[in-house]
């Protein structure tokens, strides 16, 4: 199964898994917290080489500890004590949050995006270096939207990786509560955390994967959302206080920027449309992807570009993995595994992308578009 597919369908039991927990039907929650867990483990297992396999694996061990939390529910009564949790539940709060390990990626890593790349420096990398040439301050919230498997989740990766800085990474699994007025106290945690680390001269980078998931208006939503957006807002507003030196950026990813209610929308001074590969980043990554495998010399790489038209940057990167399965499937059948595999040659590219194709919906696409030509802001 393709990577798209199966990273669509390991979020979609995650956030099936967090509804349910947050509703306290706990044993729905555990159902699609394992099933996420299977299926993100199979993704670390295929593809152990992809730049987001650490965060996968962080994911999965996030989720099992909270199956393991759920399933002790079963058997012992746990009383709430007010404040929400001891030492040993605030030691698992942050251990959720904080990524002590940096994803590897970089800027470099990434195919074409100047334009997201550029906005990102102007809006975090200078004025980190530089502050004092910002005297009316800088951006201190981005949005990155657009359809999926086209590098949203990479950049916000990358911009670690661009300072010497904390990375925290949100979503509704460490943040919503069952308890009444717990999740806006998580938000408030977190942003006063990332004050006080931003205080001592560390920047600090709060990445909310799929925002719309956590701060999204839908038809059917208690007031634990509400309180947990108004909270996001009050946050987001001391961050944009004119007075404020705080090197705090809010960065938000997301495939459906319409969910958004539009008060948040204003607070992201930078709102980056992340786009499908046109031509010539199409052909960046085919080299990308191409580059560490031994391949044959007559890989045209404008013909590939015009076959792939409409293919995502993921989906780009599993017509190479299956062009290069393709391959050693043929390696093994014929020549047993003994030997060296043939080099890579430009018919397997172009059965791969005969048999694959392209996972994003174009009418997803013309909504995405719409929204970008009303509230786009480099």
């Amino acid at each position: 199964m393709a990577f798209p597919y199966l990273k669509e369908a390991a979020m979609r039991y995650a956030r099936a898994a967090v509804i349910a927990d947050r509703d306290g039907k706990y044993d729905v929650a555990v159902k699609n917290y394992n099933k996420a867990i299977e299926v993100f483990s199979k993704i670390i297992k295929l593809y152990p080489d992809s730049p987001l396999t650490p965060m996968y694996k962080e994911l999965v061990a996030k989720y099992k500890k909270r199956v393991k939390e759920l399933e002790e529910r079963k058997t012992e009564r746990i009383e709430y004590s007010g404040n929400g949790s001891g030492d040993g539940g605030k030691e698992s709060f942050w251990k959720d949050i904080v990524l002590e390990k940096k994803p590897s990626i970089r800027f470099t890593d990434i195919a074409d995006l100047e334009h997201a790349k550029r906005a990102i420096r102007e809006a975090i990398v200078y004025p980190v270096r530089r502050p004092d040439l910002f005297p009316l301050g800088w951006p201190r919230g981005i949005l990155l939207f657009g359809p999926p498997g086209c590098g949203k989740t990479m950049l916000a990766a990358a911009v670690a990786n661009e300072i010497d800085g904390v990375f925290l990474q949100v979503d509704a699994t460490n943040i919503m509560s069952k308890w009444l007025g717990e999740a806006e106290k998580n938000v408030a945690k977190i942003f006063k955390f990332a004050r006080e680390k931003s205080s001592e001269g560390i920047p600090v980078i709060i990445f909310i994967d799929e925002i719309d998931a956590l701060l999204g208006v839908f038809s059917s939503e208690v007031g634990g959302e509400v309180r947990v957006r108004n909270q996001f807002l009050k946050e987001m507003d001391g961050l944009r206080d004119k007075d404020s030196k705080h090197h705090v950026y809010v960065i938000g990813a997301t495939n459906k920027p319409w969910k958004l209610d539009e008060a948040f929308v204003r607070r992201f001074n930078k709102r980056i449309y992340i786009p499908l590969p046109n031509k010539e980043t199409r052909i960046q990554l085919f080299k990308l992807y191409l580059k560490n495998l031994r391949i044959e010399n007559n890989i045209d790489y404008e013909k590939l570009a015009d076959l792939t038209e409409g293919y995502s940057g993921s989906d780009i990167r599993d017509v190479v993995i299956e062009a290069h399965n393709r391959v050693i499937r043929e390696f093994f059948e014929k020549q047993g595994g003994i030997g060296d595999p043939r080099p890579l040659g430009m018919d397997d590219l172009i059965h791969a992308i005969k048999s694959r194709k392209p996972s994003v919906d174009p009418l997803t696409i013309k909504r995405i578009e719409a929204w970008a030509s009303q509230h786009q802001a480099l």
